[in-house]
């Protein structure tokens, strides 16, 4: 058996003396794990870290094998990345929600917009709203996807303010008002063609929208714990948010 991909690192772990295990999303074949002889070498080193894009060869006898990997450097984001405490904890949190999915499975659209989160992961401002779209991308992808286009109760597409939680529908603010108290807001930057960009408050309300549903839906049925990654990234976040909006000459902390 033998395939050839292109991947985005998700993690490597030890084997043996020289080698390593790499998980990756794959373009055409998912999140995939194989065995890099001679991974642990410094040539292959500064090639298996997270976040960087790599050519892929896998091999194996059988399909269900492990298999081994071939990997070659197609974009080397890692180093980037490392220098942001939010991009680090953010590529923690990706590799977290993607083994949420069966490995192996085909995810092409998740693996794209993986793509463009990563681009972005150490701008404050983009990295936020990217992820929280990847968030309502792989509810998606799980089966729990927002309906977010027109109010579960009217029909109506404007002023769309409040998520229910019961349907994960978005409510217009006439219909939603009433029972405001038990609605999820609904911020409008998540709205489709609005073009709008997230201020810190909504930022929080569409992080508390998505782990609503995921921890719904996902974390309490499987018996998981809401990943430390994400809260890190959350707090990494507002640290990094709270410099770039401090007034000139203002200690930001």
């Amino acid at each position: 058996m033998e395939w050839r991909d292109e991947g985005i690192i998700l993690g490597t772990r030890k084997h043996g003396e020289t080698s390593a295990i790499l998980e990756v999303m794959t373009l055409a074949h998912g999140r995939h794990l194989g065995l890099v002889r001679g991974g642990r070498s410094r040539k292959q080193q500064p090639v298996l870290q997270v976040g960087n894009r790599v050519d892929l060869i896998w091999r194996a006898r059988l399909d269900e094998h492990l298999g081994t990997f071939q990997a070659e450097a197609l974009e080397l984001n890692a180093a980037r990345l490392f220098e942001s405490a939010a991009a680090i904890q953010g590529l923690q949190t990706i590799a977290a929600h993607l083994r949420l999915l069966p490995e192996r499975d085909p995810h092409e659209r998740l693996y794209r917009t993986l793509g463009l989160v990563i681009d972005h992961l150490d701008d404050p401002q983009g990295a936020g709203e990217l992820l929280v779209r990847f968030e309502l991308m792989l509810l998606d992808e799980l089966g729990f996807g927002l309906d977010l286009s027109q109010c579960a109760a009217t029909g109506a597409r404007e002023d769309l303010v409040y998520v229910s939680p019961k349907s994960g529908r978005a409510v217009s603010r006439v219909a939603g008002d009433p029972w405001r108290d038990k609605m999820l807001a609904l911020p409008a930057f998540l709205l489709r063609g609005s073009g709008l960009r997230a201020d810190r408050a909504a930022m929080e309300d569409a992080f508390r929208l998505t782990g609503f549903f995921f921890f719904r839906h996902v974390y309490e049925p499987r018996g998981l714990e809401v990943p430390e990654a994400r809260t890190a990234f959350l707090n990494a976040l507002r640290r990094s948010q709270a410099m770039v909006l401090a007034p000139s000459g203002e200690d930001a902390a």
